[in-house]
């Protein structure tokens, strides 16, 4: 009996799998999604903006997502770098861009619970770990509990570490900072106006993300030392040091989740497609939890890949073929390259002792705090980038007037 192939194979299933698979799947490819059961104890939350909102009403899942949601109306950026001559405070008010939200903060284990089970329903599930990937002129293989799953294009979504893109011969540039990351969830008595505030020291970010009621998520960025150290502090104690960090922001902090911390790294791949595999998700690009660019970006190749190979089957073509890596390898390689180029810039102004650094960053942030205008062309640029404007996150650009 022969074999039957799919278009598709997702090797991956966390949120940018998931989502990929969804939106490969309602472009009318064949497909199937490989990756152990998501996780159902992820404490993290994701601040998706308005076009990974668009894509997940695309999917036909926002529905039961918007309930666990909490909107970020606006963002405010604080210079607490202690110099001399501060930046002032920029807040970007979504508002001024004719939207309610530059998106929503939602909760892991929601969005990827309600994500597997729109797959369930849509298209192939194999809840297993791929343990080989085999390489062919036609196809690609991968062996999953014994059984070999055959497709036309793979898609390599399963972690920087991708062992799908290792197969395909993709290599990747990497770094470090000297920087790690603590992150949790706390209670507060002050009311956050669902405003989310980055405070940028001089060893990086701490940003406070609005959860539901009086709950904010944490993003605390330092030096590795500094993070052990408040890893070491008991609640009351870490909830003293964050009151501190934050100047009263928030009143008083407490019922803090289980802290989790990590170091701080940099990677993408050379290429973005390569022997009928294309990368996406972290498998393409990882950058620091600033200005919360990862998933969106990585919703953004989702949405990108199932335009392009649904097209190539709509038009009789190989959705593997070399002319649809070529596609997706351009249409994907400006936003990827200038965001991460953006984010890192950003990261490492914030560590450098020239003092030329400092002034122009405190110019820029000047430039925002006075001009509507460039507040209002940043905001747009942050809710769905010129470079990257799929059909499915087609419809987030606001186009009011300043």
């Amino acid at each position: 009996m022969k074999q039957d192939i799919f278009d598709i194979s997702v090797i991956g299933a966390g949120p940018a799998g998931l989502a990929a698979a969804l939106a490969c799947a309602l472009a009318g490819l064949k497909t199937v999604a490989v990756g152990p059961p998501p996780s159902r104890h992820d404490r993290r939350t994701s601040a998706l903006f308005g076009g990974s909102i668009d894509l997940l009403k695309e999917l036909g899942v926002w529905s039961e997502i918007r309930p666990h949601a909490e909107p970020i109306v606006g963002i405010r950026i604080v210079d607490a770098s202690h110099n001399v001559l501060r930046a002032p405070e920029v807040l970007f008010d979504a508002r001024e861009v004719g939207a309610d939200a530059f998106g929503y903060n939602i909760p892991n284990v929601v969005l990827t619970t309600v994500l597997e089970a729109a797959c369930g329903r849509l298209l192939t599930r194999v809840a297993g770990s791929a343990t080989g990937v085999v390489l062919s002129d036609d196809w690609v293989s991968a062996t999953v509990e014994g059984q070999a799953l055959q497709s036309r294009l793979a898609v390599a979504a399963d972690g920087r570490l991708s062992p799908t893109r290792a197969a395909a011969g993709i290599e990747v540039s990497a770094w470090t900072y000297p920087q790690s990351a603590i992150v949790t969830t706390f209670h507060h008595q002050r009311p956050h106006g669902d405003i989310s505030t980055e405070l940028h020291h001089p060893v990086g970010p701490l940003t406070v993300v609005p959860g539901p009621g009086r709950t904010s998520n944490l993003v605390w960025i330092d030096t590795p030392d500094e993070i052990t150290r408040l890893q070491t502090l008991d609640d009351q104690e870490f909830g003293r040091e964050l009151s501190s960090a934050l100047k009263g922001l928030l009143g008083g902090l407490s019922e803090f989740t289980s802290r989790q911390s990590f170091r701080l790294s940099g990677q993408t791949a050379r290429v973005l497609a390569k022997n009928r595999v294309v990368v996406i998700g972290e498998a393409a690009h990882v950058i620091p939890p600033i200005g919360a660019q990862g998933l969106n970006l990585s919703f953004r190749d989702a949405a990108t890949l199932a335009e392009i190979a649904g097209g190539a089957k709509d038009r009789g073509l190989d959705p593997g073929a070399n002319t649809t890596l070529e596609q997706y390898q351009n249409a994907r390689r400006t936003d990827i390259g200038t965001r991460v180029f953006a984010v890192d810039m950003l990261n490492r102004s914030l560590l450098s002792n020239f003092p030329g650094v400092h002034l122009a960053r405190g110019f820029g942030l000047f430039a925002l705090a006075s001009s509507r205008a460039l507040r209002a062309r940043v905001m747009r640029e942050g809710i769905m980038p010129a470079a990257s404007n799929p059909a499915m996150m087609a419809s987030s650009r606001p186009t009011g007037e300043m």
